[in-house]
């Protein structure tokens, strides 16, 4: 997730790569996408095609982030996703074009590397048991080698609490990176958990639910990612209002615990 206002004030709040959460609802720091090194004016056109913001867009390992901890791979880039549009109850929520594919019913595996504290391998059992609560086709279990997804430590000085991608070819996104040096190891099985949550969240292709305008979450001026006509699969019900509580808030304040609300509940069933 993405932090707003991010590490100001020393580390003051964070949102998620998801914009990295923080500690009360702070903001991403954000940096103009001119002064960005090394990416072309294609790329951030592609980006911007599929519905994402841009603004402080980064070049990192495997692809792009984005939206503070969103990453996108030139897989992703490449694939030519359909439009689809859906509304479900009274609260917005999105995925993307990409899914994971589960047929009559998949197990997904999650290894917590050894780079994380112990408090991590809590939190994910939680993110794990809320999930698996909802009698979903996709399941998670946590293993101890191998993982489908595997959580890592984020590089030093990274500006996020966590960041993930997008499935591809059927299969979710393989890798969380979080930044636990921001995160501490304080409320694993609420506030860690909640972070975990919604990183595995995009994983298995989930988008922000405040996609009309992150502000909602994140404060500051506001921000609509894009209509797009790909890459925003729309699992909303009113289009301007959100969901206070939702996993999927692009921001979350430090020490917040984000269950499932019924509109998650609702798209993780529609779509699982």
């Amino acid at each position: 997730m993405k932090i707003k206002n991010v590490l100001s004030a020393a580390l003051l709040c964070s949102a998620s790569a998801l914009t990295l959460f923080s500690c009360s609802k702070e903001k991403e720091t954000v940096a103009p996408v001119a002064q960005e090194v090394g990416i072309s004016q294609a790329v951030i056109a592609q980006i911007k095609d599929m519905g994402l913001t841009t603004e402080g867009m980064k070049r990192v390992a495997g692809g792009y982030l984005v939206e503070g901890d969103i990453v996108i791979s030139d897989e992703n880039l490449a694939a030519k996703p359909a439009y689809q549009l859906l509304r479900v109850g009274d609260q917005e929520q999105y995925r993307t074009s990409n899914l994971v594919s589960v047929g009559s019913g998949r197990t997904v595996t999650i290894r917590v590397s050894t780079t994380l504290p112990s408090a991590y391998v809590t939190a994910t059992d939680e993110l794990i048991r809320r999930y698996n609560a909802q009698g979903l086709l996709i399941r998670f279990s946590r293993v101890t080698s191998g993982g489908n997804i595997v959580l890592t430590a984020a590089p030093s000085g990274s500006g996020y609490l966590a960041s993930a991608g997008f499935p591809s070819g059927g299969n979710p996104y393989g890798s969380v990176q979080v930044n636990s040096a921001a995160i501490g190891t304080a409320n694993a099985t609420t506030y860690i958990a909640t972070i975990l949550a919604h990183e595995v969240g995009h994983c298995i292709g989930f988008r922000h639910t405040d996609y009309m305008d992150r502000s909602y979450s994140c404060g500051g001026a506001y921000t609509n990612e894009g209509a797009s006509t790909v890459g925003a699969i729309h699992i909303p019900g009113t289009p301007t209002t959100a969901s206070a509580g939702s996993w999927m808030l692009a921001c979350v304040g430090s020490g917040q615990n984000r269950p499932f609300t019924s509109s998650d509940v609702t798209a993780l069933r529609y779509v699982y």
